[in-house]
């Protein structure tokens, strides 16, 4: 029996002989088999056509390299393609290669980064003509010149931009979640979409955060005028391309919302979760915006989404009780991945329980200043909280936001 494939495939021209061959994805349910993705995700691959062959930019992921193909196929002979552009050797990007260097014949020159060369060796057992590029290296084919960018850990260190005619293919940054229209033509749309980008900002290159500034900084400096942003993912800036890029800056830099708290918890048997609800009547009555995400005996969140809130809160109140001597274990894995990818600058207070040893607020705080946070207070009680407990976490949101 076959498979139905709950995918659309979208292939359109973005200027004079550039096309834009996108993959929308809504099966794939984790991406990178971590981050919950409702709201699915493209794979965009770009075909640029000249009349003395042709150049790939990126593919699509493994699971579509047959439709990818059969697709490229029906815009140009492979054996005519002179060039394949590896921005990132990801799977979701380069993983119908392979197939496409059968088809040509092994005509091709593939373009990427120095790591490029042995990682496609090992991903996939190929070894196909291979050139280095590095910044300012330029390839041209039928008048039309490439130039590459080198843009390390955005998000892998082989990544790589390139730059044709005022269009910056961007691989993995300035891209995000969802499944959004092609172009930024309509405000709504845009608006709605950034939200994805937040999301995957945060969780997909929120670690290496500082080399999205450190890569705007190097397009500033090169001089080169960017009217279309074309990422491997997500929507085409064609409008407005600054709008991305803009975008892509105030979350690196984790600029707040004004007002905005994310508060975000778990509770086991109600101990917790009757602390925080006086943390979040505090924070209303100050005039705060909670954003709130729980775990208890009936619903969880998606780690990915609460991550998002968190890059552009004021503050955050996160609490957890002790579970084996140690923080409850979905919140220490949340927490694990707060501090390796929003890391610290925000002010926090802590709210825990105990039954017979009080561990986890402690540890909570540890790894929170560790990471560079500022953890204004930690009210740990045992058994339910009670009056002085409730007065102390109150004063605390209050000193919070006072900060």
């Amino acid at each position: 029996m076959r498979l139905v494939m709950r995918v659309k495939v979208r292939v359109c021209q973005i200027l004079r002989s550039l096309y834009l061959l996108r993959l929308d994805d809504d099966e794939t349910r984790f991406f990178e088999a971590v981050w919950p993705i409702p709201e699915g995700v493209t794979y965009n691959s770009y075909l640029l056509l000249t009349d003395e062959g042709a150049v790939l930019f990126d593919t699509w992921k493994h699971s579509y390299a047959d439709l990818f193909v059969e697709k490229l196929e029906e815009l140009v002979d492979p054996t005519d393609i002179k060039y394949i552009v590896i921005h990132h050797v990801e799977k979701d990007h380069s993983g119908a290669l392979p197939q496409v260097m059968e088809r040509n014949k092994g005509k091709a020159v593939v373009l990427g980064h120095p790591l490029a060369r042995s990682m496609l060796e090992h991903f996939y057992g190929i070894s196909p003509e291979f050139k280095t590029v590095g910044d300012g290296d330029e390839v041209s084919i039928g008048g039309r010149t490439v130039k590459f960018i080198r843009t390390p850990w955005l998000h892998w260190p082989e990544t790589l931009m390139s730059y044709l005619d005022g269009v910056l293919l961007s691989g993995d940054a300035f891209g995000g979640f969802s499944i959004p229209p092609l172009f930024d033509e309509e405000e709504k749309a845009v608006s709605e979409y950034l939200r994805y980008v937040r999301k995957y900002i945060v969780t997909i290159v929120g670690h290496y955060s500082d080399y999205i500034l450190k890569a705007v900084d190097k397009l500033s400096s090169s001089g080169l005028p960017v009217k279309v942003v074309a990422p491997a993912h997500g929507m085409v800036f064609r409008e407005k391309p600054a709008t991305i890029i803009n975008y892509y800056v105030k979350v690196a830099r984790k600029e707040a919302e004004k007002g905005k708290v994310l508060v975000v918890y778990a509770s086991m048997y109600g101990a917790v979760e009757e602390a925080v609800s006086v943390a979040i009547e505090a924070l209303r009555e100050r005039g705060a915006d909670p954003v709130v995400y729980k775990i208890t005996d009936k619903e969880s969140f998606s780690l990915g989404e609460a991550l998002s809130d968190a890059v552009d809160s004021e503050a955050i109140v996160i609490g957890a009780p002790t579970y084996e001597a140690d923080v409850f274990p979905p919140m220490k894995y949340f927490l694990e991945l707060l501090t390796a990818k929003v890391k610290g600058g925000k002010p926090v207070v802590v709210v825990s329980s105990y039954g017979w040893g009080g561990v986890a607020g402690k540890k909570m705080a540890k790894a929170l200043e560790g990471a560079g946070f500022n953890v204004v207070g930690v009210i740990e009680f045992r058994g339910q909280p009670g009056g002085e407990d409730l007065a102390n976490l109150w004063r605390t949101i209050a000193e919070m936001l006072a900060l």
